[in-house]
């Protein structure tokens, strides 16, 4: 306001003012940096360093204007005001959002320097292109046009490190409007000098102690709630076309400028030729640059795309690449399979975190074994793959026995699955391997082989394997159209009480009416239905028809049920319920009729979401009963949790009571008496002679099935007195 009004003393008015301004700047920036975190306390002093040399050369300043000279102009003010843009720009590559890396600091820094010497012609067209030549030799009048240049290479600067960073943090914001401020000043004040019109205490000294305020200003927001990491690019947006030829944008301009500005001798000014030539050095270096961040890119964008992020190790991609390579070689090539058995279960029980750093763990021990014998990668999952090839060739069958020596436990390791064994399967290049995704599928042919082996083992590629998977994979297309075309029907085994040989329940069994091959038991295709994810269909098509059969069976007494077997995928659905209550409905048979038999297995993956729809279906009247009791992982806690009704006794068991087995006996006894603590009914599964009748029966056991009183066939077979005769 004093200097609008050009009231008296505006000069020193103006000074003054600018000298206060900038030193509250200064102790507000040190303030900063004490307030604030480790992570901006460089940035913070670095700026109240910028600051402190703007009291410098202010004071300068104002010292000159106190003695009369109107127009100051000493080596220390320059000094003092270029130092300054030195720590400013370095607190600007301190900031938090400023890239880590030092090329990625100089290519800012260059952006900044290249727009800054682009603007020197266009700003010499407008300020000078009408002065005199001898007006023009005045150094003060020249080099003064270097000042609103070092602030347009900061205000560019200080651009590139704001980046596409949203949101933008509330200082940056204010520290981009004081050095606009400072480049609206500076630019005004040459132009003036230019034309010889500035006096000191002119409306344009208002415009330094508005940059300084700002700075202030920006000293009272806090720190901003995280640090963005600059260099991770993962998720950042594309910048725009405008970021990118921000550097660029000017130098057409300057060309445009030098061709105006030349004097009718075809000389250019001294100054101009200059800036041009540290131009072109600047783009020059400028490019090498990009050059040298574009090579880096391609390099890590190779290395991204070949190598498994987790283990370090190559991938599905970079392993293919290798083995067409070697198999152009016609030398001899082999592949190793490899599965990690049991993983699944780490990542259930422990999480996926636990479940990364054993992939980790194993990965490396396998690094370690294969050493320079072979390439291994990891295909994805849990799923490993070793290229061997070279000359001589190391023998796969050693090598797959190195790799399960490095996989087992050593000591302290040996917890229920935590660490894993390994299936290998190998296949070695052949004449019935047309490319090499031929070889990769015998190789998988034979690690599935390893595994129904019983897993930790290697089994290699042979034609009786081959013949097996392709019979396989057709069994597997065939069951896709079995329950669509009627090939499925139900056989029902009788439940009987031991005392008096009365029906109590039938067990669904499914079966398959194959067009070809005949009849199959479940052995035969539920795994595969299991695999495939075609159970769930099964299971569905198994209640209805077996609630549909249960309640027309004529013969039936009052309180016999029909058990159906469910899997475990189908009790993770949160549509189970729908279906058992819409085969109920159809059927018109009452829930209490109907039991699901679970698996032990099943059952120790549920999570609370099953448990709670276990108790749903308790609710609505369906038993449940717990299958192969003794052979999973047995826990009184999950008798507490599980909303059993039932205890079936593995046949595994019964069976050994044949052989006068004192721990067999013993086994079925406490389950026996485990059941009635919980108030649970028993079944003895697999009773086929007198001998394990009559010792299931003294044990205690209420029911029991078996050949011992009935195969299973269809509901005429079920006759009761048939049965009774028969216990």
């Amino acid at each position: 306001m004093w200097l609008a009004a050009a009231l008296p003393g505006a000069a020193q008015v103006g000074g003054l003012g600018s000298l206060l301004v900038s030193g509250w700047a200064a102790v507000a920036c040190a303030g900063a940096a004490r307030r604030h975190p480790a992570t901006l306390r460089r940035f913070w002093t670095l700026l109240a360093a910028t600051m402190g040399l703007a009291v410098l050369g202010q004071a300068c300043w104002a010292l000159r204007r106190l003695t009369g000279d109107e127009l100051p102009y000493l080596p220390l003010v320059a000094a003092a005001f270029t130092a300054g843009i030195v720590t400013g720009t370095a607190a600007l590559l301190s900031a938090l959002t400023a890239p880590r890396s030092r090329v990625g600091r100089a290519r800012i820094v260059l952006d900044g320097v290249i727009v800054g010497l682009a603007l020197v012609p266009v700003g010499w067209v407008l300020l000078f292109r009408d002065l005199a030549p001898a007006d023009l030799a005045d150094p003060v009048r020249t080099l003064g046009l270097l000042y609103p240049v070092l602030d347009l290479v900061q205000l560019t600067v200080l651009v590139a490190v704001i980046g596409m960073t949203r949101p933008v943090w509330r200082p940056m914001t204010l520290i981009a409007g004081s050095l606009a401020a400072r480049v609206v000043a500076d630019t005004a004040y040459v132009a003036l000098v230019a034309r010889g019109d500035y006096v000191a205490g002119h409306l344009v000294d208002a415009c330094w102690p508005v940059s300084y305020l700002l700075i202030v200003v920006a000293t009272r927001y806090p720190p901003p709630p995280a640090r963005p990491d600059p260099d991770d690019t993962t998720d950042a947006p594309l910048p725009p076309w405008w970021q990118v030829a921000l550097p660029y944008l000017p130098v057409g301009g300057a060309i445009v400028a030098v061709v105006l500005v030349r004097q009718p001798t075809g000389q250019t000014p001294h100054l101009l030729f200059v800036c041009m030539m540290a131009l072109l050095a600047a783009l020059a270096v400028r490019q090498g640059l990009a050059a040298t961040q574009n090579l880096r890119l391609v390099a890590r964008l190779r290395r991204l795309a070949y190598t498994d992020q987790l283990t370090g190790l190559p991938n599905r991609l970079m392993f293919t690449r290798r083995l067409r390579q070697a198999l152009r070689a016609e030398g001899p090539v082999a592949v190793l399979m490899l599965d990690l058995d049991g993983f699944k279960q780490v990542n259930d029980r422990f999480g996926h975190a636990a479940g990364d750093s054993l992939l980790t763990s194993l990965a490396a021990r396998m690094r370690d074994a294969v050493a320079g014998d072979g390439v291994i990668a990891r295909l994805g999952g849990d799923e490993f793959a070793v290229l061997v090839d070279g000359s001589p060739p190391v023998v796969p069958e050693r090598l797959a026995e190195r790799l399960l020596d490095a996989l087992r436990p050593s000591d302290g390791e040996e917890h229920a699955g935590v660490h894993p064994s390994a299936s290998i399967g190998i296949a070695q290049y052949g004449p019935q391997h047309a490319s090499h995704t031929d070889l990769l599928r015998d190789a998988d042919i034979a690690m599935y082989a390893a595994k129904e082996a019983g897993k930790s083992a290697y089994r290699v590629c042979t034609p009786q394997l081959r013949e097996a998977a392709v019979s396989r994979a057709e069994l597997i297309a065939d069951l896709r159209r079995a329950v669509d075309e009627g090939q499925l029907h139900l056989e029902f085994q009788p439940i009987v009480d031991l005392a008096t040989g009365a029906v109590r329940s039938a067990e669904a069994l499914v079966r398959w009416r194959h067009p070809r091959l005949g009849l199959l038991s479940p052995a035969r295709f539920l795994p595969l239905a299991e695999e495939t994810g075609l159970i769930v269909q099964i299971d569905r098509w198994v209640i209805h028809e077996a609630c549909r059969a249960a309640a027309a069976w004529r013969d039936r007494p009052a309180e016999a049920t029909v058990a159906v077997n469910i899997a475990a995928a189908h009790l993770r659905r949160p549509d189970l319920i729908a279906t058992v209550t819409a085969a109920t409905a159809a059927a018109g048979l009452a829930p209490r009729m109907l039991t699901l038999e679970l698996t032990e297995s099943a059952l120790i993956d549920g999570s609370e979401a099953v448990l709670e729809r276990l108790r749903q279906l308790r609710e609505l009247g369906i038993r449940i009963s717990i299958d192969d009791f003794g052979t999973g992982y047995s826990s009184l806690s999950y008798l507490h949790r599980i909303p059993a009704t039932e205890l079936k006794i593995d046949r595994s068991f019964v069976a050994r009571l044949d052989l006068d087995d004192d721990r067999a006996y013993a086994t079925v006894e406490m389950v026996t008496r485990l059941a009635g603590a919980f108030d649970l009914s028993v079944v003895a599964e697999g009773v086929e002679t007198e001998r394990q009748h009559a010792a299931v029966a003294a044990i205690g056991c209420v029911h029991g099935q078996g050949y011992r009183y009935g195969r299973p066939g269809g509901l005429m077979q079920l006759n009761p007195a048939r049965i009774r005769k028969i216990a």
